[in-house]
């Protein structure tokens, strides 16, 4: 288990996904830092890593195959093995190559899928304290209220990656 876990500091990037068919996405924007972890057990890391920043009900597995989002709750993706293209924002949205060590934090009610990925692609995922208990819609009209309930969603106090010292709450000022 890792005593003290630092990320490598790497630049944000970030970017919005306008409303899209059946994804409501976000007027927050997409967070992308590239290559943060190194090493050879990136789970254990990412595990530690946001729990560590007040990011909970934390999983491993991959990422679904169909385009969905979650209305109360942000998410947090960190890749610990392989590679995979996702689309972002739903049909026809923006395209994204993710890598082993990048961490990818998506804003409530953006819509994501896999559209490829290596054989051994793995994320280790993760939802800001009080969002643990997520939902999951594919269409924003199955989803009552969608528009509401995506403001109402509290913003995350620490970034999942720097913590207090992050650029997550800042990027995120409503």
């Amino acid at each position: 288990m890792f005593s003290h876990v630092e990320p490598r500091h790497v630049e944000c990037q970030s970017f919005t996904l306008a409303p899209n068919g059946r994804m409501p996405n976000s007027h927050l924007p997409v967070l992308l830092y590239g290559a943060v972890a190194q090493g050879d057990d990136l789970e254990s890391f990412f595990r530690h890593l946001f729990k560590q920043n007040h990011w909970g009900g934390v999983w491993a597995l991959g990422v679904y195959g169909y385009h969905h989002f979650h209305s109360n709750a942000h998410e947090v993706l960190g890749v610990a093995k392989g590679s995979a293209t996702l689309i972002l924002g739903g049909e026809g949205g923006r395209e994204l190559e993710v890598v082993r060590g990048d961490v990818l934090v998506l804003p409530a009610g953006t819509g994501h899928r896999r559209v490829r990925d290596s054989w051994d692609f793995w994320v280790v995922g993760a939802y800001p304290k009080g969002q643990e208990e997520y939902d999951e819609y594919t269409d924003h009209r199955m989803c009552p209220n969608c528009a509401l309930r995506l403001r109402a969603v509290d913003l995350p106090t620490r970034d999942p990656v720097y913590g207090k010292e992050g650029p997550l709450p800042e990027i995120w000022q409503r």
